[in-house]
């Protein structure tokens, strides 16, 4: 068994298949030399010197798992059941891509000094002192990624401007009317948020805007996206999406015999919402693996398989706030407020025919709890009843 990729989904799918029973090899590669490592602590305690490191508490000796670590993959050969590496092929029997996803760059930022990227330890470790030396800081970008760092940048003291192209923050991920009170979070505190705003070009200790209005940046942070780490794959036969995802079976299976495919770098069929979803986020990450290894053993056993149509969940610590969303809200058809979004604690539920298909929790962990509960069963709900932020969720269903 080889799992490429050492972030949380190819280290939980390493854990899995022995906690599952699997008794053949288990090796994985991963791209960076680093002991294998969680990412959410980066743009929170690993930036601020909180904390070193955010190393996985896996004794991968005691688990039998063999980790070649700092050694890049190159290729794939199905044919051959082989996988290039820099030190040469790796064979397997079975293959799980964990590749992750990679940040998108700025054009023409490539190689200017002071610009920076969140992804890896090694970016954190760049920035620690950065904020240390509270500089002026920049950040392209009012996504999940940019207003994390821009949270952590003001706790350690840092002027900082957010620059987005949208007339909002995370305008990629929420409806305008959901996003539009989480403008004021950035004033709030003391972050100046810039949005209609494009970068024409970053140049050492600035960032001109494309009105020609210049920016004082002692750093440059991007994060106006990720997409799937799979320019490797080109010419191997698995089968890539739109966005250059793995296309995996509701099983987390490829195109390609005995490859499977789990975390941010594929998406998945989801009977439950009808589409093919393509989830970045960390439980996707840590759910996924599971089902995999499942599905790798059962296929030994005869078991029957095991379809992977989670409740996707996320969130995110972001000026104070705690953010919590689970679901999918892109098929609903009609959307409720619980409590006020002007004040520190609210939610809004996204219906379809009555049943609850998503949530967004501000403040409120217990909504998102019961909510991700009652979106898993498909539990009609009574809007009247869901809108009284009073009222528990898990009271607020339909009449039978």
């Amino acid at each position: 068994m080889v799992v490429v990729g050492a972030g949380m989904a190819g280290v939980q799918t390493a854990v899995a298949l022995r906690e599952q029973g699997f008794g053949g090899t288990v090796t994985l590669i991963g791209a960076e030399p680093h002991q294998p490592y969680d990412r959410p602590p980066l743009s929170k305690a690993v930036l601020l010197g909180k904390a070193e490191g955010s190393a996985f508490d896996v004794d991968f000796e005691s688990l039998g798992v063999d980790l070649l670590l700092g050694r890049e993959v190159l290729g794939l050969r199905p044919a051959d059941h082989e996988v290039d590496t820099e030190a040469g092929p790796v064979p397997y029997d079975v293959l799980v891509l964990a590749t992750g996803a990679e940040p998108v760059r700025l054009p023409g930022a490539e190689g200017v000094p002071g610009v920076h990227l969140l992804r890896t330890l090694d970016d954190a470790e760049r920035l620690r002192p950065v904020l240390a030396r509270q500089h002026d800081i920049v950040v392209v970008g009012a996504g999940w990624i940019g207003a994390e760092f821009a949270t952590a940048a003001r706790e350690a003291g840092c002027a900082v401007t957010v620059v987005e192209a949208a007339d909002r923050p995370l305008a990629g991920a929420l409806p305008a009317e959901v996003a539009a009170p989480m403008t004021s979070w950035y004033a709030d505190s003391g972050t100046d948020l810039r949005t209609h705003t494009r970068v024409a070009r970053v140049e050492p200790g600035a960032v001109v805007l494309d009105d020609g209005s210049r920016l004082p940046a002692g750093a440059v942070v991007v994060g106006i996206g990720a997409r799937p780490a799979t320019a490797w794959l080109a010419g191997s036969g698995v089968e890539l999406g739109p966005h250059h995802e793995v296309l995996a079976d509701d099983r987390l299976r490829t195109s390609v015999p005995d490859v499977y495919a789990v975390g941010d770098c594929a998406s998945f069929p989801s009977a439950r919402y009808g589409e093919r979803l393509l989830v970045h986020h960390w439980d996707n990450a840590l759910q996924g693996p599971r089902t995999v290894a499942a599905n790798i053993i059962g296929t030994a056993t005869d078991e029957p398989p095991a379809v992977y149509d989670p409740v996707p969940y996320f969130w995110s610590e972001q000026f104070g706030r705690f953010v919590q969303y689970a679901g999918h809200h892109a098929t609903a058809d009609r959307m409720v407020w619980r409590g006020d979004p002007t004040g520190p604690a609210w939610s809004v539920c996204w219906l379809r025919e009555d049943r609850l298909v998503a949530l967004l929790a501000v403040g409120r962990p217990r909504d998102l709890a019961q909510g991700r509960r009652l979106i898993e069963a498909g539990t009609r709900m009574d809007e009247e009843a869901l809108a009284d932020p009073g009222r528990p969720l898990k009271t607020a269903t339909a009449a039978a």
